[in-house]
Protein backbone atom coordinates (compact mmCIF):
# COMPACT_ATOMS: atom_id res chain seq x y z
CA UNK A 1 0.00 0.00 0.00
CA UNK A 2 1.25 3.69 -0.54
CA UNK A 3 1.50 5.47 2.79
CA UNK A 4 -0.38 8.60 1.32
CA UNK A 5 0.19 10.65 4.71
CA UNK A 6 4.14 10.20 4.03
CA UNK A 7 3.41 11.28 0.68
CA UNK A 8 1.03 13.93 1.62
CA UNK A 9 3.73 15.06 3.97
CA UNK A 10 6.47 15.42 1.33
CA UNK A 11 4.00 17.47 -0.94
CA UNK A 12 3.21 19.62 1.51
CA UNK A 13 7.10 20.23 2.00
CA UNK A 14 7.39 21.20 -1.49
CA UNK A 15 4.56 23.33 -2.18
CA UNK A 16 5.53 25.21 1.09
CA UNK A 17 9.41 25.44 -0.07
CA UNK A 18 7.67 26.57 -3.73
CA UNK A 19 5.86 29.30 -1.94
CA UNK A 20 8.49 30.00 -0.10
CA UNK A 21 10.55 30.95 -2.82
CA UNK A 22 8.18 32.93 -4.62
CA UNK A 23 8.13 35.02 -1.62
CA UNK A 24 11.48 35.41 -1.49
CA UNK A 25 12.23 36.32 -5.22
CA UNK A 26 9.40 38.87 -5.18
CA UNK A 27 10.92 40.46 -2.23
CA UNK A 28 14.27 40.55 -3.70
CA UNK A 29 12.94 41.26 -7.06
CA UNK A 30 11.58 44.21 -5.68
CA UNK A 31 14.41 45.63 -3.20
CA UNK A 32 16.97 45.28 -6.43
CA UNK A 33 14.56 47.13 -8.42
CA UNK A 34 14.53 49.65 -5.86
CA UNK A 35 18.08 50.11 -5.46
CA UNK A 36 19.09 49.92 -9.61
CA UNK A 37 16.07 52.91 -10.08
CA UNK A 38 18.14 54.97 -7.32
CA UNK A 39 21.77 54.32 -8.06
CA UNK A 40 22.06 51.87 -10.70
CA UNK A 41 26.13 50.45 -11.05
CA UNK A 42 27.29 54.31 -10.63
CA UNK A 43 27.93 54.70 -14.63
CA UNK A 44 27.97 58.43 -16.20
CA UNK A 45 24.94 60.36 -17.11
CA UNK A 46 22.59 57.54 -14.73
CA UNK A 47 21.00 58.24 -11.47
CA UNK A 48 24.14 57.41 -9.00
CA UNK A 49 26.67 58.64 -11.53
CA UNK A 50 29.73 58.20 -9.51
CA UNK A 51 33.26 59.47 -11.40
CA UNK A 52 35.28 57.54 -9.22
CA UNK A 53 33.57 54.18 -9.27
CA UNK A 54 31.91 53.93 -12.89
CA UNK A 55 31.74 50.27 -14.22
CA UNK A 56 34.12 50.36 -17.27
CA UNK A 57 36.64 51.33 -15.02
CA UNK A 58 35.63 48.65 -12.33
CA UNK A 59 36.18 46.33 -14.99
CA UNK A 60 39.38 47.26 -16.33
CA UNK A 61 40.59 47.64 -13.20
CA UNK A 62 41.40 51.43 -13.33
CA UNK A 63 38.99 52.54 -11.01
CA UNK A 64 39.40 54.68 -7.72
CA UNK A 65 40.64 53.00 -4.69
CA UNK A 66 39.01 52.09 -2.45
CA UNK A 67 35.76 51.17 -4.86
CA UNK A 68 38.34 48.99 -7.33
CA UNK A 69 39.50 46.44 -4.11
CA UNK A 70 35.40 45.34 -4.28
CA UNK A 71 35.84 42.63 -7.20
CA UNK A 72 33.90 39.63 -6.65
CA UNK A 73 30.99 40.48 -8.84
CA UNK A 74 32.95 42.15 -11.50
CA UNK A 75 35.53 39.20 -11.51
CA UNK A 76 32.40 36.70 -12.21
CA UNK A 77 30.93 38.74 -14.96
CA UNK A 78 34.35 39.29 -16.33
CA UNK A 79 34.79 35.30 -16.15
CA UNK A 80 31.59 34.90 -17.90
CA UNK A 81 32.39 37.07 -20.78
CA UNK A 82 35.47 34.90 -21.24
CA UNK A 83 33.49 32.02 -21.59
CA UNK A 84 30.42 33.76 -23.91
CA UNK A 85 31.02 33.47 -27.35
CA UNK A 86 31.66 36.45 -29.34
CA UNK A 87 28.20 35.73 -31.28
CA UNK A 88 26.44 35.74 -28.19
CA UNK A 89 27.91 38.41 -26.92
CA UNK A 90 27.03 40.25 -30.12
CA UNK A 91 23.12 38.93 -30.02
CA UNK A 92 22.75 40.32 -26.67
CA UNK A 93 24.19 43.72 -27.46
CA UNK A 94 21.27 43.85 -30.42
CA UNK A 95 18.75 42.74 -27.83
CA UNK A 96 19.95 45.13 -25.37
CA UNK A 97 20.33 48.56 -27.59
CA UNK A 98 16.68 47.96 -29.67
CA UNK A 99 15.07 51.05 -29.00
CA UNK A 100 12.27 49.90 -29.92
CA UNK A 101 11.88 46.50 -27.56
CA UNK A 102 15.46 46.33 -25.52
CA UNK A 103 15.57 43.01 -23.78
CA UNK A 104 15.81 44.81 -20.52
CA UNK A 105 14.52 48.40 -20.35
CA UNK A 106 16.18 49.15 -17.28
CA UNK A 107 19.10 48.87 -18.30
CA UNK A 108 18.58 49.75 -21.93
CA UNK A 109 19.52 53.70 -21.25
CA UNK A 110 22.82 52.78 -19.51
CA UNK A 111 25.82 54.33 -21.73
CA UNK A 112 27.81 50.93 -20.15
CA UNK A 113 24.85 49.19 -22.18
CA UNK A 114 25.48 50.98 -25.56
CA UNK A 115 29.16 50.07 -25.68
CA UNK A 116 29.50 46.83 -26.83
CA UNK A 117 32.78 46.32 -24.75
CA UNK A 118 30.93 46.16 -21.90
CA UNK A 119 27.63 45.19 -22.60
CA UNK A 120 27.75 41.55 -21.37
CA UNK A 121 29.85 42.34 -18.47
CA UNK A 122 27.46 44.79 -17.47
CA UNK A 123 24.26 42.16 -18.08
CA UNK A 124 26.08 39.87 -15.92
CA UNK A 125 26.69 41.89 -13.28
CA UNK A 126 23.21 43.31 -13.23
CA UNK A 127 22.50 39.33 -12.92
CA UNK A 128 24.89 38.42 -10.38
CA UNK A 129 24.13 41.61 -8.20
CA UNK A 130 20.19 40.23 -7.90
CA UNK A 131 21.32 36.83 -7.45
CA UNK A 132 23.06 38.64 -4.51
CA UNK A 133 19.90 40.06 -3.16
CA UNK A 134 17.92 36.46 -3.44
CA UNK A 135 20.61 34.79 -1.64
CA UNK A 136 20.78 37.74 0.91
CA UNK A 137 17.09 36.66 1.60
CA UNK A 138 17.88 33.19 1.87
CA UNK A 139 20.89 33.17 4.49
CA UNK A 140 18.96 35.77 6.68
CA UNK A 141 16.06 33.35 6.70
CA UNK A 142 18.85 30.24 7.46
CA UNK A 143 20.50 32.05 10.14
CA UNK A 144 17.09 33.25 11.91
CA UNK A 145 15.98 29.78 11.56
CA UNK A 146 18.82 28.33 13.06
CA UNK A 147 18.50 30.66 15.73
CA UNK A 148 15.48 29.47 16.50
CA UNK A 149 13.62 32.64 17.06
CA UNK A 150 10.16 31.24 15.79
CA UNK A 151 8.81 30.15 12.39
CA UNK A 152 7.20 33.73 11.86
CA UNK A 153 10.37 36.23 12.88
CA UNK A 154 12.11 33.48 10.78
CA UNK A 155 10.06 33.19 7.44
CA UNK A 156 9.74 37.45 7.33
CA UNK A 157 12.21 39.22 9.48
CA UNK A 158 14.43 38.53 6.06
CA UNK A 159 11.42 40.48 4.06
CA UNK A 160 11.46 43.61 5.96
CA UNK A 161 14.88 43.86 6.04
CA UNK A 162 15.17 43.37 2.55
CA UNK A 163 12.64 45.68 1.72
CA UNK A 164 14.66 48.51 4.37
CA UNK A 165 17.83 48.37 2.07
CA UNK A 166 16.73 50.75 -0.42
CA UNK A 167 15.91 52.83 2.02
CA UNK A 168 19.10 52.59 3.86
CA UNK A 169 20.93 53.31 0.39
CA UNK A 170 20.02 56.84 0.91
CA UNK A 171 23.19 58.23 0.08
CA UNK A 172 24.71 55.71 -2.04
CA UNK A 173 24.26 52.09 -2.78
CA UNK A 174 26.77 49.41 -4.92
CA UNK A 175 26.66 46.42 -6.16
CA UNK A 176 28.23 44.68 -3.32
CA UNK A 177 26.00 45.87 -0.74
CA UNK A 178 23.51 42.91 -1.26
CA UNK A 179 26.32 39.89 -1.48
CA UNK A 180 27.38 41.64 1.47
CA UNK A 181 24.29 40.53 3.66
CA UNK A 182 24.86 37.41 2.51
CA UNK A 183 28.18 36.54 3.39
CA UNK A 184 27.19 38.33 6.97
CA UNK A 185 24.45 36.16 7.49
CA UNK A 186 25.76 33.14 5.95
CA UNK A 187 28.92 33.19 7.86
CA UNK A 188 26.63 33.30 11.02
CA UNK A 189 24.95 30.85 10.08
CA UNK A 190 27.47 28.28 9.36
CA UNK A 191 29.35 28.62 12.20
CA UNK A 192 26.64 27.97 14.67
CA UNK A 193 25.15 25.39 12.74
CA UNK A 194 28.89 23.08 11.18
CA UNK A 195 32.44 23.28 12.12
CA UNK A 196 33.90 26.86 12.00
CA UNK A 197 36.00 26.11 9.43
CA UNK A 198 32.89 25.98 6.63
CA UNK A 199 33.14 29.76 7.19
CA UNK A 200 36.36 30.29 5.87
CA UNK A 201 35.35 29.98 2.24
CA UNK A 202 32.55 32.30 2.91
CA UNK A 203 34.72 34.49 4.92
CA UNK A 204 36.87 34.99 2.07
CA UNK A 205 34.04 35.59 -0.56
CA UNK A 206 33.00 38.14 1.80
CA UNK A 207 36.27 40.26 1.61
CA UNK A 208 36.86 39.75 -1.98
CA UNK A 209 33.02 41.33 -2.29
CA UNK A 210 33.91 44.41 -0.07
CA UNK A 211 37.12 44.82 2.27
CA UNK A 212 35.70 45.85 5.33
CA UNK A 213 33.94 42.19 6.15
CA UNK A 214 37.35 41.55 7.72
CA UNK A 215 35.81 43.89 10.71
CA UNK A 216 32.60 41.88 10.88
CA UNK A 217 35.01 38.46 11.42
CA UNK A 218 35.41 39.92 14.79
CA UNK A 219 31.52 40.09 15.81
CA UNK A 220 31.45 35.85 15.05
CA UNK A 221 33.20 35.52 18.31
CA UNK A 222 29.95 35.12 20.47
CA UNK A 223 28.87 32.45 17.37
CA UNK A 224 32.50 30.51 18.29
CA UNK A 225 32.41 30.87 21.47
CA UNK A 226 28.88 29.07 21.75
CA UNK A 227 30.73 25.72 20.12
CA UNK A 228 34.09 26.28 21.02
CA UNK A 229 36.73 26.81 23.94
CA UNK A 230 38.09 30.25 24.26
CA UNK A 231 40.99 29.01 22.74
CA UNK A 232 39.90 27.45 19.57
CA UNK A 233 37.40 30.57 19.03
CA UNK A 234 40.14 32.70 18.87
CA UNK A 235 42.35 30.71 17.15
CA UNK A 236 39.55 30.40 14.24
CA UNK A 237 38.48 33.85 14.55
CA UNK A 238 42.70 34.59 13.91
CA UNK A 239 42.81 32.48 11.13
CA UNK A 240 39.43 34.26 9.22
CA UNK A 241 41.26 37.26 10.09
CA UNK A 242 44.68 35.83 8.13
CA UNK A 243 42.46 34.89 5.21
CA UNK A 244 40.56 38.34 4.59
CA UNK A 245 43.71 39.93 5.45
CA UNK A 246 45.81 38.34 2.63
CA UNK A 247 42.67 39.05 -0.01
CA UNK A 248 42.85 42.47 1.17
CA UNK A 249 46.75 42.45 0.60
CA UNK A 250 46.04 41.05 -2.95
CA UNK A 251 44.24 43.89 -4.08
CA UNK A 252 46.01 46.05 -2.50
CA UNK A 253 49.34 45.07 -3.98
CA UNK A 254 47.10 45.12 -7.14
CA UNK A 255 45.85 48.39 -7.44
CA UNK A 256 48.78 50.36 -5.87
CA UNK A 257 49.27 52.76 -8.76
CA UNK A 258 45.47 53.36 -9.07
CA UNK A 259 44.28 56.70 -8.15
CA UNK A 260 42.36 56.97 -4.59
CA UNK A 261 43.23 55.61 -0.63
CA UNK A 262 43.42 53.16 1.26
CA UNK A 263 39.89 54.86 2.48
CA UNK A 264 38.06 57.66 2.20
CA UNK A 265 37.69 60.24 5.44
CA UNK A 266 34.64 61.96 6.02
CA UNK A 267 34.85 63.07 10.06
CA UNK A 268 34.96 66.44 8.98
CA UNK A 269 32.02 66.34 7.14
CA UNK A 270 30.15 64.25 9.73
CA UNK A 271 30.87 66.86 12.08
CA UNK A 272 29.58 69.66 9.79
CA UNK A 273 26.33 67.93 9.78
CA UNK A 274 26.05 67.08 12.83
CA UNK A 275 26.10 70.63 13.85
CA UNK A 276 22.97 71.56 11.27
CA UNK A 277 20.26 69.43 12.80
CA UNK A 278 17.99 70.77 9.45
CA UNK A 279 20.06 68.29 7.54
CA UNK A 280 18.55 66.11 9.40
CA UNK A 281 14.45 67.01 9.37
CA UNK A 282 14.10 67.97 5.77
CA UNK A 283 15.90 65.80 3.34
CA UNK A 284 14.21 63.74 0.92
CA UNK A 285 14.19 61.00 -2.02
CA UNK A 286 12.85 58.82 -4.26
CA UNK A 287 12.41 54.99 -3.16
CA UNK A 288 10.29 52.20 -5.49
CA UNK A 289 8.87 55.58 -7.00
CA UNK A 290 7.50 57.24 -4.30
CA UNK A 291 8.99 60.30 -2.50
CA UNK A 292 10.04 59.80 1.02
CA UNK A 293 11.77 61.51 4.18
CA UNK A 294 15.13 59.53 4.02
CA UNK A 295 15.79 57.21 6.29
CA UNK A 296 18.79 59.22 8.55
CA UNK A 297 15.93 61.97 9.07
CA UNK A 298 14.07 62.58 11.96
CA UNK A 299 10.52 60.69 11.47
CA UNK A 300 12.71 57.28 10.00
CA UNK A 301 15.28 57.01 12.25
CA UNK A 302 13.27 57.76 15.40
CA UNK A 303 11.26 54.32 14.36
CA UNK A 304 14.03 52.52 13.36
CA UNK A 305 15.71 53.64 16.97
CA UNK A 306 12.42 52.53 18.83
CA UNK A 307 12.16 49.01 17.09
CA UNK A 308 15.83 48.64 18.65
CA UNK A 309 14.86 49.82 21.65
CA UNK A 310 11.60 47.32 21.86
CA UNK A 311 13.81 44.62 20.38
CA UNK A 312 16.45 44.73 22.62
CA UNK A 313 14.96 43.21 25.54
CA UNK A 314 13.91 40.17 23.34
CA UNK A 315 17.26 39.08 22.07
CA UNK A 316 19.07 36.30 23.38
CA UNK A 317 22.34 36.77 25.28
CA UNK A 318 24.27 34.84 22.21
CA UNK A 319 22.82 38.03 20.13
CA UNK A 320 23.59 40.74 22.34
CA UNK A 321 26.99 39.92 22.77
CA UNK A 322 27.47 39.83 19.15
CA UNK A 323 25.51 43.18 18.51
CA UNK A 324 27.71 44.90 21.00
CA UNK A 325 30.92 44.08 19.42
CA UNK A 326 29.42 45.22 16.15
CA UNK A 327 28.20 48.28 17.79
CA UNK A 328 31.67 49.08 19.23
CA UNK A 329 33.47 47.71 16.05
CA UNK A 330 30.90 49.26 13.33
CA UNK A 331 29.91 53.40 14.73
CA UNK A 332 33.46 54.51 14.94
CA UNK A 333 34.32 53.69 11.60
CA UNK A 334 30.91 54.89 10.72
CA UNK A 335 31.41 58.47 12.01
CA UNK A 336 35.10 58.65 10.53
CA UNK A 337 35.06 56.87 6.98
CA UNK A 338 31.28 57.18 5.87
CA UNK A 339 29.34 60.17 3.87
CA UNK A 340 26.97 61.89 5.99
CA UNK A 341 23.70 59.97 6.12
CA UNK A 342 24.85 56.57 4.26
CA UNK A 343 23.56 53.88 6.92
CA UNK A 344 24.41 51.63 4.81
CA UNK A 345 27.86 51.55 6.17
CA UNK A 346 26.28 50.40 9.42
CA UNK A 347 26.40 47.10 7.70
CA UNK A 348 28.26 45.32 10.21
CA UNK A 349 24.72 45.84 12.24
CA UNK A 350 22.80 44.04 9.95
CA UNK A 351 23.02 40.64 11.30
CA UNK A 352 21.85 42.17 14.90
CA UNK A 353 18.92 44.65 13.68
CA UNK A 354 17.94 41.35 11.70
CA UNK A 355 17.69 39.52 14.85
CA UNK A 356 15.82 42.45 16.38
CA UNK A 357 13.27 42.46 13.52
CA UNK A 358 12.79 39.02 13.99
CA UNK A 359 12.29 39.19 17.40
CA UNK A 360 9.60 41.51 17.59
CA UNK A 361 7.47 39.75 14.66
CA UNK A 362 7.91 36.35 17.26
CA UNK A 363 6.56 38.43 19.95
CA UNK A 364 3.85 40.64 18.03
CA UNK A 365 2.95 37.30 15.79
CA UNK A 366 1.48 35.58 19.59
CA UNK A 367 3.84 32.67 19.51
CA UNK A 368 4.81 31.53 23.16
CA UNK A 369 8.06 30.30 21.95
CA UNK A 370 10.35 29.72 19.49
CA UNK A 371 10.54 25.86 19.31
CA UNK A 372 6.74 26.19 19.01
CA UNK A 373 6.69 28.60 16.49
CA UNK A 374 9.04 26.23 14.82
Amino acid sequence: MVDTSRSGGALSLVLRELCRFALYFAVAAAAFSGYYQKWHFAEADMPGDHSRAYPEDIFDGTAYRPYVYRQLLPDLASFADRLASPALKHRLYELETDHDDPLIYATSGSPTVQNERYTFRYMALYLFTFLGALAAVYSMFLLCRELEIGAAGANFAPVVIMLLLPYVMSEGGYYYDFPELAFMALSSFVILRFRWWWAIPIVALGEWNKESFLFFVFTLYPFLRSRNSRTRSWSAMGAMCLVCGAIYLRFRAEFAHNPGGTVEVWWLEQFRSLIHPAHFLFAWEETYGIPAPKIYTLFPLALLLWACWQGWRYLPLLLRRHAKIAMAVNLPLYFILAFPGELRDLSILYVSFLAIVACLIHEWSGARTARECG
